[in-house]
């Protein structure tokens, strides 16, 4: 047998992988930057190559045949394979590439500042970074690690704890006509709410023995949004502390009560697990763990 027929090109198998996981071929081409026919074509082609038929297709619909999901599982182990050991390579040759996730806000407000001294002290690692406001498949792409939010329950991943969170009833001062003395008083203003954390006022309102209102507030999908929004006078926000040391100085936003509530979610750094031994991830975590334990 011609071995040539047994090694399809990566573009083929890369077409075939990305429709098998996602389910269509347009969801592939949307991944991939690419036409629905160019992924219609090539998964053609590599059916014809291999002489399997690896989808079936009903209508408008595919279905992988059996053939085609054990192919399809082996495939993505070996595109995983390739990826990181290119990845590896392009890191030993570059002094070390770390493509790294944040949270915009998070990433602005509290990681930016202090990042001066990671790049000092690490001179050799050139660091990319993405935003990503929920997890995503570190087999997609080329990202080495993730500061995310929440609990440390991503699949394939290693969660290392960075720091808890507390937030903090806060609005502008000309929302407010007089001090608020009692968490039921909040009840009557405009609440803001952030899109990720749609229960945050709940826990709030719970913690304080106070029944949440009934009506919802505006939704923001990120922090900034939000807390421009209290700035404007729109509604009171659950804010982290950390996050807002800024506004609260110059006075742009008020506690409302002292009265913060401890999430049961925290700050993660987020690896992928066959990605571990990674000098520059590694770099990246000691660095963090002695920046929250200042």
């Amino acid at each position: 047998m011609n071995q040539r027929r047994l090694i399809p090109s990566t573009s083929m198998l890369m077409a075939f992988e990305a429709a098998a996981r996602c389910g269509s071929f347009t969801a592939a081409a949307q991944e991939l930057n690419l036409t629905q026919g160019a992924i219609s074509r090539q998964v053609s082609a590599l059916e014809t190559q291999l002489g399997l038929t690896l989808f079936q297709r009903i209508k408008k619909a595919i279905r992988l045949t059996e053939a085609g999901k054990i192919y399809a599982q082996e495939i993505g182990e070996a595109l995983k394979k390739i990826r990181n050991a290119s990845l590896n390579a392009m890191g030993e040759q570059q002094g070390g590439i770390l493509n790294l996730a944040i949270l915009p806000t998070f990433g602005m407000r509290w990681l930016m500042p202090r990042f001066p001294d990671f790049l000092k002290r690490n001179p050799q690692i050139t660091v990319n970074f993405t935003s990503k406001l929920s997890p995503f498949d570190f087999n997609v792409g080329t990202l080495h690690a993730a500061i995310h939010f929440g609990r440390p329950d991503w699949p394939e991943t290693d969660a290392v704890f960075l720091m808890a969170e507390e937030t903090i009833p806060v609005a502008a001062p000309s929302l407010i006509q007089r001090p608020v003395k009692k968490p039921e008083e909040l009840t009557n203003l405009p609440l803001l709410n952030l899109e990720t954390r749609p229960h945050a006022w709940t826990r709030w309102f719970e913690q304080n023995e106070v029944s949440a209102p009934a009506r919802g507030g505006m939704i923001f999908e990120q922090f900034a949004l939000v807390t421009q929004a209290a700035i404007a006078g729109l509604g009171a926000a659950l804010l982290p502390r950390f996050l807002i040391e800024g506004e609260l100085k110059r006075g742009e936003l008020v506690p409302l009560l002292d009265l913060p509530v401890k999430s049961d979610e925290g700050y993660y750094l987020i690896t992928p697990q066959n990605r571990a031994a990674y000098a520059p991830t590694n770099a990246l975590k000691e660095w963090l763990l002695a920046q929250v334990a200042l």
